[in-house]
This record gives structure tokens, sequence and C-alpha cells, in this order.
């Protein structure tokens, strides 16, 4: 059995993020010493191992949530783990496209300053105006609509988000 220090140490999660995740219900409560000190059971290192290697992977804590209760039931399909696993896929290949946007852009503007004035900084100039990038995709958030996908251009002169 583990106190919560040693916890930490052996799953490199801080002291806090242990506590929030039993108070969202991902550990479940540890057994208390009679002066209150929590001590953790191997099931619960792997299972903390599990959910910091998920968060480290990027999961959401609902998914982290839905994956720990497939784990707790082995005689499952492992369907909804796939189809969570994909989903986290999709993500992160989003995510990596947008910035490959944004490291294009970067690069763009970089490449565009003429290493003059800050007045005819291009660099300056294209941060100062969205407009003036060449792709939306690393997105200003005024620019996405409510699902996040980027919105067309504003032609009509209006500000409205």
């Amino acid at each position: 059995m583990l106190g919560i220090g040693k916890l930490s140490a052996a799953t490199g999660t801080k002291v806090p993020t242990i506590r929030y995740y039993e108070e969202i219900g991902l550990l479940p409560e540890p057994e208390r010493t009679s002066g209150n000190q929590r001590r953790y059971a191997p099931a619960q290192v792997d299972r903390l191992r599990f959910i910091r290697h998920c968060r480290d992977l990027g999961f959401p804590l609902a998914d982290i949530r839905a994956l720990l209760d497939l784990g707790d039931d082995p005689d499952r399909s492992c369907e909804s783990a796939d189809t969570i696993a994909r989903h986290q896929l999709a993500e992160v290949e989003r995510r990596l496209a947008s910035l490959a946007s944004l490291r294009q852009e970067l690069c763009r503007m970089i490449d565009q300053c003429a290493g003059g004035t800050v007045a005819d900084c291009r660099v300056i100039e294209t941060l100062a105006d969205h407009a003036n990038c060449i792709s939306d995709r690393h997105g200003h958030p005024d620019r996405r609509d409510a699902s996040g996908r980027p919105r067309a251009p504003d032609t009509t002169g209006s500000t409205a988000a």
C-alpha cells in the first residue's frame, strides 16, 4: 500500500491531480489509516497509470471514464474502445493539420519580412489582420462556426462574428 506522495512519485502524477481524479470518480476513494492518510492498493496504482497514459495520449476525461468502464468489464466487446481510439486519432490528425498550417503561415510571415522598420514589417502586418493569412486552418476563433470548423470569409464587410 502506498501513500499519496509515493503514488505521485510512482506514476508521475501530481498530488492535487490524484485528489481531483478521486473527486470526479476516476479513482476510487482509497483506504485510510487511523490517522486519515490515504493508502493506495496496487490496483489503484495500475488504474492511475492507465489514466496518466490516456492523458499523455490526449484523451479527454470523458473518454478515459468510458475506457475505464470498459476495462472493468473484460468480457465486453472492444468495439467501443476502438471507436474511442479512432476518434482520438482523428482529433490528433486534425490538430497536426492545424499545426502544419500554423507552421506554414509563420514561415511565410518570417520569409516575407524584409528586416526593415516595424512600419513595413510583414510579421506585424499579418498579425494585425488575420485576413492577410494564406490559410484559415490555423483558424482565428472568430472565424469558426459552432462546431469549430473554419467559416467562409465574410465578404459583406460586416464585423459580426
